[in-house]
């Protein structure tokens, strides 16, 4: 009784569907078209899938891959073997060319065998129907998704050529592991790209889509198999393959090579997502927008729109190419677990090629994984007496011009209340500006911040872009790192190339530039230089920190040939050991702490900061 039922809805529901899709009512006809009424209630979005971004290395290997959100590389129709095509039509859709977007003797048959099992057993849908459900739909199986379906579908078909479906078609399917459209699929299973791939293993993968779970390559193989060759036999009954070329087919081995997602040095990763992200922001107008908001709720709107158009660029299939150098990446990555063997202890790397302002490589912990906290640019500390070049001394040279001979008070040192001690409260009378700096002292670096004015050194300090740094620093704590925030390794490292670069500073970046899948320019720095000391005085801080290197507190970071500067820094309770050092190419900074800042005055002597740094830059030499 229930199929006889069955069989009479079907007769009566299927020329109505059929008069309603193909005929519009006079009734409709004068109020509005079908056609208007189906612009209205289904608007259909421009049609972008998304792809795999890809970040490469300086040598032009790519390092990671971006599924954001899904793993997919498009191709053009000619990209795609006819063969391909043929395999989708005949085992999915064989009135592909014929119909409007639905076939309806495959929904009369569909609905018959539902009929049967009192549930949808059989979907009946074309390739058109399938490429809506993938784009606009979901797979929930009802009767409400399928009538939607089947309204999308004929307005894909309405837009779009049958070429077009096609390619869209064979770009969206899933087939399993992660993998998105052809391309990703030849990549994942076969380490070739489309083009490269036998009929054989064209074949192979046009069996996955049907179920990608049961025909899943890695796990069930023999089902994949035996479904490939079921493929080749309606080919060959279709007259596409003659019987001799279909046995070849069958008999082709099939090897598959896991491709697995590569997703190296995550500590670099994670930083050019991040830069990326402010690049987009300076140069699509977003950092204009922020600056002009006034009201929190303003603010926060940019920022939703930023993250928004970043997702967008980033799901866009975009290949960034950076600065990395992996061998010192991985250098830099050892050296740090090595010599930070201490319980909580933690460490930070970043190195730039100071002569093209790039970042070569940046360790943003121990035993960092991707979007972890990355202490490299995340983490704000205590810069010590690392930022004295910068905030004392520099300053002090370039409006003096003093010579390093020059002597100045090492004695206690109070003013309206603040009063700073040098290392172990010791005095050390009137010393030379050398002998202060090399050993660190800290009563004559507020003195010098005092004599030439706070307002002179943080005017020179801005110049860096200091994130964190405010007005409500100004005081002559400063002098020897007495920040209410203080700076990120990565920024500390990037303002001391200002030093390698005669007095002129521009920011080091990771990013060289932003391309399309076609080598189009999208996004690339437009930095401009700025000139904030002389030649001279450059000179005179580049001898002081030889010198520090050389008879002062980094005598543990001298390297056997080439020049070699830099600065220590210590924090308050021993919380924090920094080296920013450089040498005729490279800047590179160091950071040791704990994330909750603790006394480790017994790490002190050992000084970690600067056998990492000495690590870093001697397999630059080489």
């Amino acid at each position: 009784m229930r199929t006889f039922a069955g069989y009479f809805i079907i007769a009566a529901l299927l020329p109505v569907f059929l008069i309603l899709i193909l005929k519009t009512g006079s009734e409709i006809n004068e109020v509005q078209s079908f056609h208007s009424v189906l612009e209205e209630k289904i608007q259909l979005k421009e049609i972008s899938l998304p792809q795999t971004s890809y970040i490469k290395a300086r040598d032009g290997s790519i390092v990671s891959e971006i599924h954001r959100p899904q793993n997919r590389v498009n191709l053009e129709s000619e990209q795609i073997p006819s063969f391909l095509k043929e395999l989708f039509i005949i085992s999915e859709d064989q009135h592909f060319y014929e119909h409007s977007g639905f076939d309806l003797s495959s929904i009369g048959r569909a609905l018959a065998i539902n009929m049967k099992s009192n549930g949808i057993e059989q979907g009946a849908s074309t390739i058109t129907q399938q490429l809506a459900r993938n784009l606009y739909l979901n797979n929930e199986k009802t009767y409400n998704r399928k009538l939607s379906e089947l309204l999308y579908a004929y307005e894909i078909e309405r837009y779009y050529s049958k070429e077009e479906i096609l390619e869209l078609y064979i770009n969206t399917i899933y087939f399993q592991n992660g993998a998105y459209g052809i391309e990703a699929a030849a990549r994942t299973y076969f380490q070739k790209q489309t083009s490269e791939l036998s009929k054989a293993e064209l074949a192979f993968l046009a069996a996955i889509p049907n179920n990608p779970t049961l025909y899943d390559p890695f796990k069930n193989f023999k089902h994949t198999k035996e479904r490939q060759e079921r493929l080749i036999d309606q080919l060959t009954q279709k007259q596409y393959l003659g019987p001799e070329e279909a046995e070849n087919i069958k008999k082709e081995p099939i090897h598959l090579k896991n491709n697995k997602r590569i997703d190296l040095f995550p500590d670099y990763a994670t930083y050019v997502e991040a830069e990326l992200k402010d690049l987009i922001s300076q140069q699509d107008g977003f950092e204009k927008k922020r600056l002009a908001a006034k009201s929190k709720q303003e603010k926060e709107k940019v920022e939703a729109e930023l993250d928004k158009r970043f997702e967008e660029v980033m799901a866009s299939g975009i290949i960034i190419e950076t600065a990395l150098e992996p061998s010192i990446q991985t250098v830099a990555k050892s050296a740090t677990v090595q010599r930070l063997p201490y319980k909580e202890v933690e460490g930070s790397v970043a190195v730039i090629d100071h002569s093209s302002h790039q970042l070569i490589a940046l360790v943003g912990g121990k035993q960092y994984k991707k979007y972890d906290f990355n202490r490299a640019y995340q983490a704000y500390r205590q810069p010590g007496s690392a930022i004295k070049p910068l905030l004392v001394y520099a300053p002090y040279l370039e409006r003096t011009h003093a010579s390093l001979g020059k002597k100045i008070s090492a004695n206690s040192f109070c003013k309206n209340g603040y009063c700073p001690q040098n290392y172990g409260g010791a005095s050390y009378g009137m010393v030379s500006i050398e002998q202060a700096f090399i050993h660190s002292y800290n009563t004559p670096a507020v003195r010098i911040l005092d004599s030439i004015g706070i307002e002179n050194g943080f005017h020179d300090l801005s110049n860096f872009q200091f994130s964190k740094v405010s007005s409500s620093d100004y005081s002559l704590a400063a002098a020897i790192g007495g920040f209410s925030s203080g700076m990120t390794p990565l920024e500390l490292t990037s303002a001391y190339t200002v030093f390698a670069n005669d007095g002129l500073y521009q920011p080091s970046r990771a990013i060289q530039k932003v391309t399309n899948q076609n080598g189009e320019l999208l996004y690339s720095w437009n930095d401009t230089p700025v000139q904030i000391w002389s030649k001279e005085t450059t000179d005179k801080i580049n001898h002081l920190m030889r010198k520090t290197v050389q008879a002062g507190t980094a005598q543990k970071a001298q390297l056997p040939s080439g020049y070699a500067g830099g600065k220590t820094g210590t924090t308050n309770d021993y919380k924090d050991y920094w080296f920013i050092g450089l040498t005729d190419q490279y800047t590179a900074g160091v950071w040791v702490g704990k994330d909750k800042p603790e006394n480790m005055a017994s790490i002190e002597s050992s000084a970690p900061q600067q056998l990492i740094w000495k690590d870093i830059m001697l397999k630059l030499l080489k």
